[in-house]
């Protein structure tokens, strides 16, 4: 059976997104690895095996076309609020939280911010199917 491992985004300030992604969801460095023209950069944590791969491509010159193919990656967390307040103590910018309903029914109390390269982050309160 398939197992998800992680997701790769590229960025162009390698220092900025690694400090983004500690600070914002306590993701830390599980590898490095180094070649002539990228580095691959794999983060996770403790609380899954799933980890965010950055890719810093070598010589890259400003940012990149993130087109409108995708869409975001997730992170669900126990207090919705309280880490929203600490992304925005932390001069994230996350955007206002809200809430969905399907057939009448809670489905997910979320919001958005963006990383250093502009690619949105979706963070969900974790409940039901947001684990």
């Amino acid at each position: 059976m398939a197992k998800a491992i992680h997701s790769m985004i590229r960025v162009s300030d390698e220092a900025a997104s690694v400090e983004f992604y500690t600070k914002a969801f306590d993701l830390s460095e599980a590898d490095r690895f180094d070649f002539d023209g990228f580095t691959l950069i794999y983060l996770s944590s403790t609380d899954c095996e799933f980890e965010v791969e950055l890719t810093v491509n070598k010589g890259q010159d400003g940012p990149y076309d993130l087109g409108n193919g995708y869409g975001h990656i997730a992170f669900s967390v126990e207090d919705i609020e309280a880490e929203h307040e600490r992304l925005s103590a932390l001069g994230y910018a996350p955007g206002d939280t809200k809430s969905l309903e399907n057939q009448g029914r809670p489905l997910a109390t979320f919001f958005f911010l963006q990383d250093p390269d502009g690619y949105q982050i979706e963070v969900l309160q974790r409940a039901g199917r947001y684990k």
